[in-house]
Formats: structure tokens, sequence, C-alpha cells
């Protein structure tokens, strides 16, 4: 498995990368084909990329754009329980767990249990989504209590 990891990117890069992404935006939202021919200015090499690879590319520009930090996994790959929890944000003994309760598929090889990164991202988000909804909840019942009625 093989993670590709940008670390936080650089004033510059943020700067670069929100007019690379703007161009790119643009550019494909004017193709008319599937995988577009692209010249490599400095080589004159062409290449053909797919438009999904393309509208990858632009998803990453923006996020750099943003500042943020990113990561690519192949949705396929398997990761440890370990690699589980740091994705999670918890340990390592929750995230056996979280799996030995069923809330998280996951197959044995050998001892050690492996789970889809897929299933970790889903679960991950089904967990946000309800943390959004426990939290609405929270408030609605403070504003029926009154708590905050000055």
């Amino acid at each position: 498995m093989e993670y590709i990891e940008i670390n936080k990117p650089t004033k510059e890069e943020q700067k670069t990368a929100l007019q690379s992404h703007e161009a790119l935006i643009a550019l494909i939202n004017n193709l008319t084909t599937r995988n577009p021919l692209i010249e490599i200015e400095e080589t004159k090499e062409r290449i053909r990329i797919p438009i999904s690879a393309l509208k990858l590319l632009a998803k990453i520009l923006e996020e750099i754009s943003k500042g943020n930090p990113i990561s690519i996994v192949p949705l396929a790959t398997e990761v440890t329980t370990q690699a589980t929890a740091e994705i999670l944000g918890c340990s390592r003994p929750h995230v056996v767990k979280i799996l030995e309760e069923g809330k998280i598929p996951y197959t044995k090889v050998g001892k050690h249990r492996r789970v889809q990164y897929e299933d970790v991202i889903n679960y991950k988000k089904q967990m946000k989504k309800k943390q959004k909804s426990d939290i609405q909840k929270l408030m609605e019942l403070d504003e029926e209590s009154g708590m905050y009625d000055i």
C-alpha cells in the first residue's frame, strides 16, 4: 500500500494552487472529450489524461490552496487497527472494540485485524453526521429550556 502525502503547503504553494485550480476548472468545464490530450509546455510531450484524474487534480489543488495538507490512498486499501485508530483519532483498543461490536467490518490475517480504508472513512462520516445531529438536539433542548434567556 502506498500513501502519497503532502505536508502543509507554503503560502507560495497555496497561491500557485489557487491560480492553477481556477484555470483547471475552466479547462475541465470546456472539455468535449472524456480523455483529453494534454501538452506539457516545457517538453512539448503530449499525454492523455482521463477527465476523472483531472477532476481529482482540481480537488487536490483546491485543498492545497486552502492550506490543507492532503494524502491520497486507494479506496481498496486495507489498513491495520493502528492506522484505523489514527484516522479516527482514537486509541487502538477502542478501534478493536468498535470492530468486535460489528460497527466496522474487518477481516483477520492470522491474529491481526485488517480494515478496508473505505469502511473506516464511511464510519468516520457516520460519526461526524451523528455528532452534528447530537449537537443540534442539544442546542434545541437549550433553547426549549430557556436556560440562556436574559
